[in-house]
């Protein structure tokens, strides 16, 4: 059976926040920190802060401004935390909210009905809550049928989920699979951490997988997908609910994302670029075959060197598209933000790669062609 993604669907959050207002939040906060620990800095006790920069920032990652869902609260240097008020149980859930957003966006495009849906996949790097699953909260909002769940693989979620919902629509279970991809990611930033208080945005995706002989004109049939873990404590978030029974730890800054950036670079460009070589082997085709790659927006100069060891040359613009600049690092979205906004030049029988890689170590291939 041939599976095909038929639409995609992206919510943009309203506010914006470029690396100058960033920076300029950050370094007040290094400013304050010193000076409150001047003393214990002068005697050798502490080491002090070190300030960004917008240079650093754009040169370490490529990263020129990310959209958040609350920006006033997250540069303020007394709270640095998006002020996000929890919700009643009656009203529905932020996640399921951005993700019924980008749902219907997706729906509308391939003129698809809620109803017509008969599963939903919920797939993110950071759930708001362990249970009710937000995939069934978005199932009930949408009006849609069958079933739905969550799972998590950090920044490969949407990928993966796509395997996932490709082989339920295989294996007949659906006609139709959801996959969305509500990427809150500000929510376990360290704003007050200098390696990491640029990285992330928000966004939310959603993608429509479906039988390719339902699929309206112009989908992307989907040639093959393949996914890898590695273990690795180098990106890690140590946040659950076991966090209450050890107190003295609770609010210790690994309960939000940390991670050993040059490691990652230097063993993560590697194995995702060995991956996508013997998955496009395993199909029989050849890296000039691919059209486009669509990969993981975490860091240009990590896109830029897998995308060299593919194709055996640089690639342009065209055939790497980034979206990091303008979204930052939006986590599992990533990938399907550039699959969404650079696809539409490309011509019937034109073939692409999505990729992603994150925490894990993870790694997501999904082989696509567009369909006449």
């Amino acid at each position: 059976m041939t599976i095909a993604i038929s639409a995609t669907g992206l919510y943009t959050p309203p506010e914006k926040i470029t690396n100058a207002e960033l920076v300029a939040s950050y370094n007040a906060y290094v400013d304050r920190y010193n000076a409150e620990h001047a003393a214990e800095i002068e005697a050798g006790a502490l080491p002090p802060l070190l300030p960004s920069s917008e240079e650093f920032i754009e040169k370490a990652s490529g990263i020129k401004s990310r959209y958040v869902l609350e920006k006033q609260s997250s540069l303020d240097v007394e709270r640095m935390v998006p002020d996000i008020p929890e919700r009643p149980n009656e009203q529905i859930s932020l996640q399921a909210e951005v993700s019924v957003i980008a749902a219907k966006q997706a729906l509308q495009a391939a003129g698809r009905a809620a109803n017509e849906i008969d599963a939903v996949i919920c797939s993110c790097s950071s759930l708001q809550r362990p249970y009710p699953a937000i995939a069934i909260e978005v199932q009930n909002a949408l009006g849609a049928g069958g079933f739905g769940y969550d799972m998590n693989v950090a920044c490969s979620s949407a990928t993966f989920a796509m395997q996932n919902a490709a082989d339920i629509v295989r294996g007949g279970h659906a006609a139709s699979a959801l996959v969305v991809n509500p990427e809150l990611t500000t929510g376990h930033l360290n704003f007050r951490d200098r390696e990491t208080h640029f990285i992330f945005g928000d966004a939310a995706v959603a993608v429509l997988i479906e039988r390719a002989d339902i699929a309206p004109p112009g989908s992307w049939v989907i040639l093959g997908s393949k996914c890898q873990t590695k273990f690795s404590n180098n990106i890690r978030n140590n946040f659950g609910f076991l966090n209450r029974c050890a107190p003295e730890w609770r609010d210790m800054p690994d309960k939000l994302i940390t991670q050993q950036g040059r490691k990652v670079f230097k063993e993560v460009v590697p194995l995702v670029s060995d991956i996508i070589l013997d998955h496009l082997a395993e199909l029989e085709l050849k890296p000039s075959d691919l059209k486009r790659m669509w990969l993981h927006q975490a860091n240009s100069n990590m896109n830029r060197l897998i995308a060299e060891r593919v194709l055996g040359r640089e690639a342009t613009q065209e055939e790497s598209p980034t979206v990091l600049d303008e979204y930052g690092n939006t986590a599992g979205a990533g990938s399907i933000i550039a699959f969404h906004k650079y696809r539409d030049d490309l011509q019937p029988g034109d073939k692409g790669l999505i990729c992603s890689f994150g925490a894990g170590y993870s790694v997501g291939s999904i082989l696509v062609q567009k369909a006449a």
